[in-house]
């Protein structure tokens, strides 16, 4: 005889609020923030070198996601020409540090 399975959404909610779930979803950001350090561009003629490398932090919570039901990890660059070091200018191409830290981190799961 098969076995049966009844699903509960509010047990599927807890299992996303569980301490547990928020340590591992930290676990991940702090290899993505690894990757992200590794692989950040130094620029040494500008006047603070190394600024942006070591600006990443991580953070997670509980209440994350789009309806704040489950835990969630972020990763993010304080300096504040980040989203230009990512995105690119007209005259400064592109670097995706983030994208890629994220694509490679997520392999080293």
């Amino acid at each position: 005889m098969a076995a049966r399975f009844k699903v509960k959404r509010k047990g599927i909610g807890q299992m996303l609020r569980m301490p547990g779930m928020e340590a591992e979803m930290k676990r991940r950001a702090e290899v993505i923030k690894s990757v992200a350090v590794s692989i950040s561009p130094v620029d040494e003629r500008s006047p603070d070198p190394g600024h942006y490398k070591g600006s990443w932090e991580t953070d997670s919570t509980r209440r994350g996601g789009r309806r704040r039901d489950r835990a969630v990890g972020y990763v993010r660059n304080t300096a504040y020409y980040a989203r230009w070091v990512e995105y690119g200018t007209e005259r400064v191409p592109a670097h995706h540090v983030l994208l890629r830290a994220a694509q490679i981190g997520g392999r080293d799961q």
